[in-house]
């Protein structure tokens, strides 16, 4: 463990940055966690990287199904690590979330991403494969959409700039609420919170230096999400932060023993743990209108303002 979080200190001070898609670019469909619910799932996916202007190439086991996994670990290591070791694939889209991505990190190729940048993109469970990506890889990796799910304009927009034209995929946030005012400059690190706080401990845990760290969750009770929280708080990494960007915490239960807290008071509370600038409510999460955040990229938060601003120039 000891080596692998040398590496983490020397690879997330250097990121590499995939080159941008363009016309014609082979994307891998890969199903690295949950399993999809049928052939018309996979078809919205391939239609999808085909309206983006891409060849769709869907993994072998895309639609296996073994309990709550899109086929064993070892299938779904398979098809990613093809995806991986394949130089005719330009891109990794994943088709969903669910769960299963941390089974599956000990046996994945990482030299092989490291040696051929290219983009991942996927949110939710695929959170645990960006940690693993940024740190055993040192390539930037796409929080946003995935396959499977409907693009609005909004996601499509941000998807767009952020992995064709490498320009800013974020911006303002007009209903970002302040928690602490101030900007903060760093490295992009984070995703979905339940991940970050299983990942704790382990070798496949973020570099949270200097970074601003995004956050996310669906159908958490409120005190869960305050559990995971003082996990991030207990590990140190709070307290090494430059910033926090909260996104859309949704589906989310206010109660237990008929008591209620607000969700804020707890984003609050973490943001003054860290005792740096903070918002919430970006558009990064499990909503129609996300952003597509690429991590390990430099950013810009301006909590009074309500803006995330990304470089990848």
């Amino acid at each position: 463990m000891a080596l692998h979080r040398v590496m983490a200190l020397s690879t997330l001070r250097h990121m590499q940055l995939p080159p941008p898609l363009s016309a014609g670019a082979r994307v891998a469909l890969v199903a690295p966690a949950g399993p999809l619910r049928g052939e018309q799932e996979l078809q919205i996916a391939i239609d999808q990287a085909v309206s983006l202007g891409w060849e769709p190439i869907p993994a072998p086991h895309a639609l296996a199904r073994d309990g709550y996994f899109a086929g064993t670990d070892e299938q779904r290591a398979q098809d990613f690590n093809a995806a991986l070791r394949d130089n005719r694939v330009d891109a990794i889209w994943c088709l969903r979330g669910g769960y299963g991505a941390m089974r599956i990190l000990p046996m994945l190729d990482y030299d092989a991403m490291r040696r051929n940048p290219r983009p991942l993109l996927g949110f939710s469970d695929i959170t645990a494969l960006h940690c693993a990506i940024g740190v055993r890889s040192g390539v930037v990796s796409y929080h946003g959409p995935t396959a499977r799910g409907a693009l609005s304009e909004f996601s499509r927009h941000s998807l767009v700039r952020a992995i064709v034209e490498h320009v800013d995929p974020c911006g303002g946030a007009p209903e970002a609420r302040t928690l602490r005012g101030g900007r903060a400059a760093g490295r992009l690190v984070g995703g979905n919170l339940a991940l970050l706080a299983a990942l704790s401990g382990t070798s496949f845990v973020p570099d949270y230096d200097d970074a601003i760290l995004v956050l996310e969750d669906v159908g958490e009770a409120t005190y869960r999400i305050d559990r995971m929280l003082q996990q991030l708080r207990l590990s140190g990494a709070l307290e090494r932060v430059a910033g926090i960007a909260f996104g859309q915490f949704t589906e989310c239960t206010d109660r237990i023993d008929g008591v209620t807290r607000p969700l804020d008071d707890l984003l609050r509370e973490a943001a003054d743990v860290a005792g740096v600038p903070a918002v919430a409510g970006i558009p990064f999460g499990h909503v129609s209108d996300q952003w597509t955040v690429p991590l390990g990229a430099r950013a810009e938060l301006d909590a009074d303002a309500g803006t995330l601003h990304v470089r990848l120039q």
